[in-house]
């Protein structure tokens, strides 16, 4: 196993990370000495680490060993309930409050991530990093750490819902809409626009998943 050195981020932040982006799934077992041998740390930190990550509901119990928790239907509906509206609070907030850079900066970004189309694990990742900007761009702080939490929970999906055919190309038009609607200060659009393109996401997921079903 390749060790990955970065010195300047905890454990807690390394495995945070290292399920965001897949490296670790629902369902996949941890193990203390594998992590602290990828990540370049003792035991005791990534112990903690795990115990912390138990506590948020990111991790299970599966016996003895800890896995990368996973959501039921029910657990993923209210996590997208909670979503919904503080997205939509977000955008709202970065109608009345983004400076003109950022803005721009999002119009960048739906512009740029039509070259992604054809990856959805690239595509969403870029929608994550479209999303965090419209949260920074409330410019509000205690916003932004609820967000982060909801997001940290959307990581426990297997799958994105932009894998579905088509998804990307209507998920960019709906981040132009949300844009559009933030640079006119349409602080009620804004609104709308979010809380709707989470709804058509979710709505998306629930298709994907019932596919799944034998």
């Amino acid at each position: 196993m390749n060790q990955i050195r970065t010195p300047n981020k905890d454990a807690y932040t390394l495995i945070l990370e290292a399920i965001d982006s897949g490296v670790y799934r629902p369902g996949d077992r941890l193990v203390e000495s594998e992590l602290a041998e990828r990540f370049g740390v003792s035991r005791t930190p990534i112990r903690e680490a795990l115990q912390r990550l138990e506590t948020q509901s990111l991790l299970a119990r599966d016996g003895r060993s800890l896995i990368v928790a996973s959501l039921d239907h029910n657990q993923m509906a209210e996590l997208y309930v909670v979503r919904t509206e503080l997205e939509g609070l977000a955008a709202r907030l970065a109608a009345r409050h983004a400076s003109e850079e950022e803005i721009q900066v999002l119009r960048d970004m739906v512009s740029e991530d039509r070259a992604l189309l054809n990856d959805p694990t690239a595509l969403a990742r870029a929608n994550r990093r479209f999303h965090k900007m419209i949260h920074l761009a409330s410019h509000n702080r205690f916003l932004v750490q609820q967000l982060d939490l909801v997001h940290r929970s959307m990581a426990l999906m297997a799958t994105t819902s932009l894998a579905a055919q088509g998804r990307g190309e209507i998920a960019l038009a709906e981040h132009k809409a949300i844009v559009d609607a933030i640079a006119r200060r349409d602080e009620d659009a804004a609104y709308k626009a979010l809380r709707d393109h989470i709804s058509v996401a979710f709505v998306t997921r629930l298709k994907l998943d019932s596919q799944k079903v034998d």
